[in-house]
């Protein structure tokens, strides 16, 4: 699946990603890297993007890095989400790595590191599990 296949199917399961700009800018095997824009809209006080911004961000790059290993199907969701900020991430823009790190049969299990898109340390750093949705 190209990045721009992979934005397009965001945009349209997420809308709030294409209001904020969200692009995908690579994503293959379990592993996707998406850009946020700088936008005035997304700071809290002390010029840094905001905790429910960063939160999106990271939803987002885990749900398109789950999509590269199901063919773009979209058979799971968000279970919990664990959010470390490490330090501010600044006004952006911000770039999310996510990779899955172990999928099972009913559970996914991922990490996502997020940081400013010149910075070489991360600002946060996020774990997640997914549910995978049975059929029925």
């Amino acid at each position: 699946m190209t990045p721009e296949t992979l934005t397009a199917i965001m945009h349209r399961g997420v809308p709030l990603a294409a209001s904020w700009g969200v692009t995908v800018l690579d994503a293959a095997d379990g592993v996707a890297r998406l850009r946020l824009p700088a936008d005035p809209l997304l700071l809290r006080p002390g010029n840094t993007v905001s905790g429910p911004a960063i939160m999106g961000l990271a939803d987002v790059a885990m749900w398109m890095a789950l999509l590269t290993t199901t063919q773009g199907r979209d058979n799971s969701v968000t279970s919990t989400m664990n959010v470390n900020f490490l330090r501010p991430a600044g006004p952006g823009p911000l770039v999310a790595t996510a990779r899955v790190v172990k999928a099972g049969k009913r559970m996914v299990y991922g990490e996502v590191l997020i940081g400013a898109e010149e910075a070489e340390e991360p600002a946060v750093h996020v774990t997640t599990h997914w549910v995978v949705i049975a059929k029925g």
